[in-house]
């Protein structure tokens, strides 16, 4: 977990980079947030202890207003730390919620509906909650909840009964249903079930505190406004904001004094009646939800296994209502991080996510891409075309990493990646540049070991390496497309970093060894197997449909999927994030034991694509299992500990859901199947399906490659058939 802009971090206190030689898993004195640059330096300045354009960022989730489309700053939540660090205020528990999306409105609902005003309860917009209290009353009682329930990203339904006393017997009389709109609308209808005519009274009780939803988090939300009578509803106003629900049809009586709606309902015998609310932030009807045009095609899935067909499904709508748009340019889209803590961009997760639904169209990486072009550094100095991103809580074992760094190596990788599944070339040319000073911040970037640090002063992370010499690789294939010159020193310098890395980092043991998770500043091994080792096995695609080489030889990467197929690593759930026999491990520690599902993700991807069909295999199984248990919305993590009979992972009560990389993962996990390897510029595309179909027969329609719709079907057997392409698309091997 982490903050709204920042990356994701578990709730706690991010420590400062461990200085060189300190031992490992000895954690130094944390220290007082920072926020994240405004915009990409051009010089040199930055926060001590943080390279050029990086600020540490605290642990916990510290959410804060949003601007409409664009990235909120960061504050700490509630009075800054004394000098000896200081405990953060504890977040609401959100695993138990009913949450509703549609960027940037939020609702986050109670499972009974009826929203009290207690903890992140509410409806928000931009970050700021405008309406915290919603209590229904219907003939003077207070409903007995029956069920609360997802309709979709962006809506829930709530059913509860009353029982009046008209009738003899337990049975209830009347029924109520609220279905409530992540924009702020919710529709009320009142049922009688009663055998003779009724006169109803129904109240609805509104307050708000208008409150940012940084200091809801904290705890600091200060109490309820006074409320005035608007139209036919009520207001509350600050000098910063304005909230007005407005009631369809008009209420009987408003109450402003006691924030409170009346009206008389007279109902026959089954009839119903409905009341609406809407809740702006301004005096007009209705504001709408912050759409954007949707990149994403509408994937579909069906096979064998029905539950793929719903987990595409979900993952897609997802992330589709984490889509916000860009300030600086309203036309791009990127995906939010997540939601309740995190509505707002994320650089390395909202590439990751862009990456991942490259199968449903190139629209979102494109506007992503741009969008981060945005805020390249820029000149020559320090830092010089490096994309800024706040630090990352690593878990107890290493100092924080920089979401820039990640960032920064992903660019090049995915607009390469982007362009082989059918970005039209003007718009690869236009982000070229952006990709090529990208590479040109690596080439200076690696120390006199000639391995990245992460961050500078800090440790070599293995995946930081392994997303180095991915942009190394897929960056020069991207200079060969395009014509432009440095393809083969990229080659040479990637061939370089993959020897020096199998020297250093490969620990040789007696059960075949496992890949450091990092290297200390000294140079000594931190001989921990961790989910980043995942990473080394994802190569990324190259044209014709190949595979770039990754950093292991064949009989380490054999190594490395018994390791990560082996119960200490596979929960039975997904990968966990530490094995389960590290020291430190922690079920439900966000870098330290708990599932991460996007981690599993690459993982299946990258097993799969190296051969390594059974682990791959029993990897994706167990996530789709866990994507079962969460109703097909994976939270972007979760507890697991190793699975029996009648077990169930368990919800991190912190944890964003939905979330982009989350959301992506479903869909990364069931393309993979598929193995398609497209190649738009040669208009050739290879399908290589996993061998054994793991989840039995499936068909997936409505991709794209070549900007066109693209259908393929995989048999029980694990042939692949391509039935919708693009015309002139080749079929390669």
């Amino acid at each position: 977990m982490a903050p709204p802009a920042p990356e994701t971090g578990p709730p706690g206190t991010t420590s400062a980079p461990r200085p060189p030689g300190l031992p490992s898993g000895t954690a130094p004195a944390p220290r007082p947030p920072q926020p994240p640059p405004a915009a990409a330096p051009a010089s040199g300045s930055h926060p001590p202890g943080s390279p050029p354009g990086i600020a540490a960022v605290p642990d916990a989730p510290v959410p804060t207003a949003l601007p409409e489309g664009g990235s909120p700053g960061v504050r700490p939540p509630g009075p800054p730390p004394g000098p000896g660090g200081g405990r953060r205020a504890e977040l609401p528990p959100v695993h138990g919620a009913v949450i509703c999306v549609a960027a940037p409105c939020l609702v986050v609902s109670p499972e009974h509906g009826q929203l009290t005003g207690q903890g992140i309860e509410g409806v928000y917009r931009s970050g700021r909650r405008l309406l915290s209290r919603c209590v229904l009353r219907v003939a003077g009682r207070d409903p007995v909840a029956v069920q609360g329930r997802s309709l979709g990203p962006d809506r829930a339904v709530f059913a509860a009964t009353v029982r009046t006393g008209v009738e003899p017997g337990p049975d209830p009389d009347i029924g109520i249903e609220r279905v409530r709109h992540a924009d702020g609308t919710e529709r009320i209808t009142v049922r009688s079930f009663a055998a003779r005519p009724l006169r109803l009274p129904v109240e609805v009780s509104l307050g708000t505190d208008l409150a940012e939803l940084a200091a809801v988090a904290a705890g600091r939300a200060g109490p309820e406004l006074a409320a005035g009578v608007h139209a036919a509803g009520l207001r509350w106003s600050t000098e910063e904001a304005l909230a007005v629900i407005t009631a369809e049809p008009a209420p009987d009586d408003a109450l402003a004094t006691a924030g409170l709606l009346r009206w008389q309902l007279e109902l026959g015998p089954g009839e119903s009646r409905t009341i609406e609310l809407r809740t702006t932030r301004d005096r007009t009807a209705r504001a709408p939800a912050g759409q954007v045009a949707n990149p994403l095609a509408g994937a579909r899935a069906e096979g064998d296994d029905p539950r793929v067909e719903a987990w595409l499904r979900t993952s897609v709508d997802d992330l589709r209502a984490l889509l916000l748009r860009d300030a600086a340019d309203p036309g791009d889209a990127f995906a939010a991080a997540g939601v309740p803590w995190r509505l707002g961009l994320a650089p390395a997760e909202s590439l990751w996510a862009a990456r991942m639904a490259l199968p449903l169209g190139t629209g979102l990486a494109a506007a992503t891409l741009r969008t981060l072009a945005r805020s390249q550094v820029a000149g020559r100095g320090p830092g010089a075309g490096r994309i800024p991103g706040p630090l990352r809580a690593a878990g107890p074992q290493l100092p924080p990493g920089c979401t820039g760094t990640e960032a920064t190596l992903g660019f090049p990788a995915v607009l390469a990646e982007a362009r082989r599944w059918g970005l039209p070339e003007e718009e690869v040319a236009r982000l070229l540049p952006a990709a090529e000073r990208c590479l040109d911040w690596l080439r200076g970037a690696l120390g006199e070991d000639g391995f990245l640090t992460d961050p500078d002063p800090g440790p070599r992370r293995c995946e930081t390496q392994a997303h180095a010499h991915r942009a190394a690789l897929l960056g020069a294939d991207l200079l060969d497309g395009c014509g432009r010159a440095g393809a083969e020193e990229w080659r040479e310098w990637a061939a370089a970093l993959r020897e020096r890395f199998l020297d250093r980092f490969w620990i040789d043991g007696p059960d075949g060894g496992r890949p450091a998770a990092a290297l200390h500043p000294d140079g000594r091994p931190l001989a921990r197997l961790t989910a980043a080792a995942a990473h080394l096995l994802d190569t990324g695609l190259l044209g014709g449909g190949s595979l770039a080489p990754g950093l292991l030889d064949r009989t380490r990467s054999e190594q490395l999927a018994r390791l990560l197929g082996a119960p200490p690593m596979d929960s039975g759930w997904g990968l966990r994030s530490m094995a389960a026999r590290e020291p430190g491990h922690n079920p439900f520690g966000h870098r330290s034991g708990a599932v991460r599902p996007h981690e599993t993700a690459v993982a299946v991807a990258g097993l799969a694509q190296s051969g390594h069909e059974k682990e791959a295999a029993g990897l994706l199984r167990g996530l789709l299992d866990a994507a079962e248990v969460f109703g097909y919305r994976l939270p972007e993590m979760y507890a697991a500990e190793q699975r029996t009979a009648g077990s169930a992972p368990l919800p991190h009560p912190a944890a964003c859901r939905p979330a982009a990389v989350a959301a992506a993962a479903g869909i990364h996990a069931l393309t993979a199947l598929a193995g398609i390897r497209p190649d738009a510029p040669a208009r050739t595309v290879a399908v290589a399906p996993r061998a054994g179909a793991p989840l039995g027969a499936l068909r997936l329609a409505g991709l794209r490659v070549a900007g066109e719709p693209f259908t393929v079907r995989i048999s029980r057997l694990g042939v692949g058939m391509v039935e919708e392409a693009a015309d002139g698309l080749q079929l390669g091997g």
